[in-house]
C-alpha cells in the first residue's frame, strides 16, 4: 500500500421512550430516501418497510411479498437498504453501480419468502489511501451518492478522512507550533493519505487556509448521515507523525525522521515520536479530545506508527519484544484517555509484507504478539487487508493462521482489490468468490468480526466490487458461473450465448489472473527500460482475452440499447487496443534509430481513437477530476493550485519511484498526457531530452484545463471497427 460521535443502535433504542422512536423514525427514513434516490419514488412505492432494532450484533432482513407488495424487515437501516437491493438483484434482475444502474419493477412482482443474515458484524469498506486516490476532491454531492451505494451493497464500516488535518491542525497550535511549522507539515490534499502515514511532510502544499473549515463542514455532512444509517466509520487518530518544528517546542522530545523510499527530496521526510514517550500519548489524547468537541464521541480509531516501516528496537531479543508491548500499550493508552470506550483500530497490511522468522523480515508472530498483548482484546481491531496478496501473489499462508488468529483481537478479513485507481481488468474472480469462506469456516479463526475490501482505487472493475459485497451476506462459497451469469442479467438484462463465451474466456484470462499493478507501457515514459529491467508493460495479454473481447462484442445485437453493455464494450475494446499499442511501441522503441517518428504518429492516432472512445464512458474521465478539484477553491489561484495538486497525483505523483503510479486509462488524460509526452520525447533531438520531458510534465500539471474532445455520435459501432481492423491484421 504503498494507503462514533454515537452509541451503538441498539443502546439508543433499547427504551421505551419518545427518544428511541424519533431515532427509529429518522434511521427509517434515511434508508428510504437512499432507496428512493436510486430506485425512483414510483418503484418505491411497491415496497413496504419495517424497522425492528434488536439485541443481535449481525444485521438481517426478511422479503416477503404480501398482498402484491414487497415487505422489507431488518434490524438496521442498512440491512433495510440492502433486503430491498437484494429483491431488486435476485428477483427482478436489477443493479446498481458506479457506472450506472438497471432497475427493473415488474408490474407483477415476483412472489419471495426469505429471511438473511449476514455472518459478520462488520462490513468495511475503503484504504487509507482511497481517500487520495478516489474521494481527495469530492464534494458532499458526491460523497451522499456513496454514502448511498455503501447502504446499498451492505456495508456499515467505511474508513474516512474525518478532518484528520483541520483538527490536526488545532493540535500543533495548541502544542506552540507556528503557522509556518504546521504549513510545511501538511500536503496537498491528494496526497493526505502519505501524510497521514508519515511517509512524507509538506509535499505539493501548502494548502489554502480556506480548505480546513471546507473540511470540517464536510465531515460534519457525512458523519450525520453516517449516524442516522447506523454506519460506523473507521476514522483517524494521531499516529506519532509531527512536523519537523516539534523540537523547537520540545527540544527534548524523542523524535526519528523517517525515509520512505518515494524518490522526494530530503525535506519531505516524515518525522515521528517515538510511541512509548509522554509527549506522543499527550499529543494522542489531545487530538481525541478535539476531535470529539467538534463531531462527538468516536468509537473507532485508526492509528498506525509502523506501516511498511520497522520499529526501532533493542538488539536484545528479551528487551525488543518487552518494547513492542510498550509501544502498543501506549498508543491504545492515547486513545483511551481520551475515550475509555473507543476501540484501536490497525492495519495489518504491513505484517505480511514485514513477514518472516530470519530476521531478513521485521514482523515474526511473536513480535505482533507482543506489540499487542497489553492492548484488552475487544479493544483493538485489526483489518486484514490483502489477503489475495498472500493467496495469489505472495503464496504464503493468510496472515490469520500465520499470526495465529491475531491473538483474540478483533479482525476484518479483506482485500486489496486495486492498486492506485488502476483501470484495467485484473485480478481472479474465483478466488474472491471463495478464499475468504476458509476463514469464516476456520476453528481457530478466534475474534473474526467482519470482511471487507479495502482498494487503493474505486470506480474500477465493477464485477468484483459486486461480487465481495454479496460475499459479505454468504456463509457458503459462491458459484462463480452461475453468479456470472445472474450478474450480466442483471447488468445488461439477458445472457446470450456469445456472453457466457466472454466470461469464460476473461475467467481464463484477466479475471483469471492477479497483477499487483496492471499499466500498460504507453503510460510510462517514453524511454527504452532500464538494462535489466523487466518491461513496464504488465496488463494481462493473451489470445485468450482478446478472443473473451471479441466474444463480448458479439452480444451487441441482443444488447446495444444497454448503456451498461455499451460502457463496459468500451472499456475492453480500449484495454484491447491500449495492448496492441504496447506491442507496436516496443517495437519502435527498438527501432528508433531510425527515426521512424512517422510510425510513431499513426500508433498515436488509435491512442486519441481510445481517448474518444473513453469520452462515452461514465466514469474515466481526466475533466470530471480536475471539476472535482476546483470546485474546492474560492479564488483563480486557489483553484488552479487544487487542480495541479489533483493532476500531479496521477501522473508524476512525486519521485521518480512512484511517477505514473496511480497509471489511469482516461479520456483527457490519454490526448493531453500520455500522447504529447511520447510525441515530444521522440521529436526532440536535443541531448538533454529526458529533463525536458520532466520540466514539460511538471508544465503539464501547473496548466489549466482539459482539451475539448466530442464523443463519437456511435460509440459502440468504433469499438467494433478498430477491434476488426486490429484482429484482421493477425490474420
Amino acid at each position: 500500500m504503498k494507503f462514533l460521535f454515537f452509541l451503538p443502535a441498539f443502546l439508543l433504542l433499547s427504551c421505551n421512550s419518545p427518544k428511541k422512536t424519533d431515532n427509529q423514525n429518522n434511521s427509517k427514513q434515511k434508508a428510504i430516501e437512499v432507496l428512493q434516490r436510486n430506485i425512483g419514488a414510483e418503484n418505491l412505492k411497491n415496497f413496504e418497510f419495517s424497522l425492528n432494532p434488536d439485541d443481535e450484533p449481525l444485521d438481517h432482513y426478511e422479503i416477503k411479498k404480501v398482498d402484491n407488495k414487497i415487505k422489507i424487515t431488518a434490524n438496521t437501516p442498512v440491512a433495510l437498504c440492502r433486503g430491498t437491493y437484494d429483491y431488486l438483484k435476485s428477483h427482478c434482475n436489477s443493479i446498481i453501480s458506479w457506472s450506472g444502474s438497471n432497475i427493473i419493477v415488474p408490474e407483477e412482482l415476483p412472489a419471495v419468502d426469505k429471511k438473511v443474515k449476514t455472518p459478520y458484524q462488520f462490513r468495511y469498506y475503503f484504504n487509507v489511501v482511497t481517500h487520495g486516490y478516489t474521494t481527495a476532491y469530492w464534494d458532499w454531492e458526491r460523497w451522499e451518492k456513496e454514502i448511498d451505494w455503501m447502504a446499498i451493497h451492505g456495508i456499515n464500516m467505511p474508513l474516512i478522512g474525518g478532518a484528520h488535518e483541520a483538527i490536526l491542525y488545532r493540535v500543533f497550535e495548541k502544542l506552540g507550533l507556528t503557522e509556518e511549522e504546521i504549513n510545511e507539515y501538511f500536503s496537498g490534499p491528494a496526497h493526505f493519505p502519505w501524510n497521514r502515514m508519515g511517509n512524507l511532510n509538506g509535499w505539493d502544499g501548502p494548502i489554502p487556509p480556506s480548505y480546513f473549515q471546507k473540511q470540517i463542514t464536510l465531515t460534519h455532512q457525512l458523519l450525520d448521515r453516517m449516524e442516522l444509517l447506523e454506519i460506523k466509520p473507521i476514522i483517524h487518530a494521531f499516529a506519532g507523525f509531527v512536523p519537523k518544528g516539534i523540537t523547537r517546542v520540545y527540544p527534548n522530545a524523542n523524535v526519528r525522521e523517517l525515509g520512505w523510499g518515494g524518490g522526494l527530496p530530503q525535506k519531505n521526510n516524515g518525522f515521528i515520536l517515538s510511541p512509548n514517550s509522554k509527549l506522543f500519548t499527550d499529543i494522542g489524547t489531545l487530538y481525541i479530545q478535539e476531535w470529539e468537541k467538534e463531531f462527538g464521541k468516536g468509537e473507532y480509531y485508526l492509528a498506525d506508527s509502523f506501516n511498511e516501516m520497522d520499529a526501532p528496537l533493542s538488539e536484545n531479543h528479551e528487551e525488543a519484544l518487552i518494547e513492542l508491548a510498550g509501544y502498543g500499550a501506549s498508543v491504545y493508552q492515547s486513545i483511551k484517555d481520551a475515550n475509555p470506550e473507543a476501540t484501536w483500530v490497525m492495519q495489518g497490511w504491513t505484517f505480511p509484507y514485514h513477514r518472516g522468522k530470519d530476521g531478513k523480515r521485521f514482523w515474526t508472530p511473536e513480535r505482533l504478539n507482543s506489540l499487542v498483548s497489553k492492548v484488552p482484546d475487544d479493544k483493538l481491531l485489526i483489518l486484514d487487508l490483502a489477503n489475495e496478496y498472500n493467496h495469489v501473489f505472495w503464496k504464503i499462508q493468510p496472515s490469520w493462521k500465520m499470526y495465529d488468529g491475531f491473538f483474540g483481537k478483533k479482525w476484518i478479513y479483506s482485500f486489496i482489490p486495486n492498486m492506485g485507481g488502476k483501470v484495467p481488468l485484473n485480478g481472479k474472480l474465483d478466488v474472491y468468490a471463495s478464499i475468504s469462506f476458509d476463514a469464516l469456516h476456520y476453528k481457530n479463526k478466534r475474534n473474526l468480526v467482519g470482511f471487507g475490501f479495502a482498494p487503493e482505487g474505486i470506480e474500477n472493475n465493477e464485477i468484483i466490487y459486486e461480487l465481495l459485497s454479496d460475499v459479505a451476506w454468504e456463509t457458503e462459497k459462491i458459484d462463480i458461473h452461475q453468479w456470472i451469469q445472474n450478474y450480466s442479467i442483471q447488468r445488461y438484462g439477458t445472457f446470450p450465448k456469445n456472453m457466457k463465451k466472454a466470461f469464460d474466456l476473461l475467467n481464463q484470462s484477466a479475471f483469471g489472473s492477479f497483477t499487483d499493478h496492471p499499466m500498460h507501457r504507453y503510460q510510462f515514459r517514453p524511454y527504452p527500460k532500464p538494462e535489466g529491467v523487466e518491461d513496464h508493460a504488465t496488463v494481462h495479454t493473451s489470445e485468450t482475452f482478446k478472443e473473451a473481447v471479441g466474444a463480448f462484442l458479439s452480444s451487441a445485437p441482443e444488447l446495444k440499447e444497454s448503456k451498461l453493455y455499451t460502457a463496459d464494450a468500451i472499456e475492453m475494446v480500449v484495454q484491447y487496443l491500449g495492448l496492441e499499442v504496447d506491442q507496436q511501441l516496443l517495437s519502435f522503441l527498438e527501432s528508433k534509430e531510425k527515426n521512424d517518428t512517422n510510425r510513431l504518429d499513426e500508433i498515436m492516432e488509435t491512442l486519441l481513437v481510445m481517448d474518444r472512445l473513453l469520452a462515452s464512458h461514465p466514469n474515466h474521465n481526466l475533466q470530471k477530476w480536475v471539476d472535482f478539484a476546483r470546485k474546492w477553491g474560492d479564488t483563480q489561484e486557489e483553484k488552479k493550485y487544487y487542480e495541479s495538486n489533483a493532476k500531479r497525483l496521477i501522473t508524476t505523483w512525486g519521485g521518480d519511484p512512484v511517477n505514473d503510479y496511480s497509471g489511469r486509462v482516461w479520456t483527457g488524460l490519454i490526448r493531453d498526457y500520455y500522447v504529447p509526452r511520447w510525441v515530444n520525447y521522440h521529436k526532440d533531438t536535443s541531448d538533454n531530452k529526458k529533463q525536458h520531458m520532466r520540466d514539460w510534465e511538471e508544465k503539464w500539471i501547473m496548466t489549466e484545463g482539459v482539451s475539448k474532445m466530442d464523443p463519437y455520435p456511435d460509440p459502440l459501432a468504433i469499438a467494433q471497427k478498430m477491434y476488426d481492423k486490429y484482429r484482421k491484421r493477425k490474420e
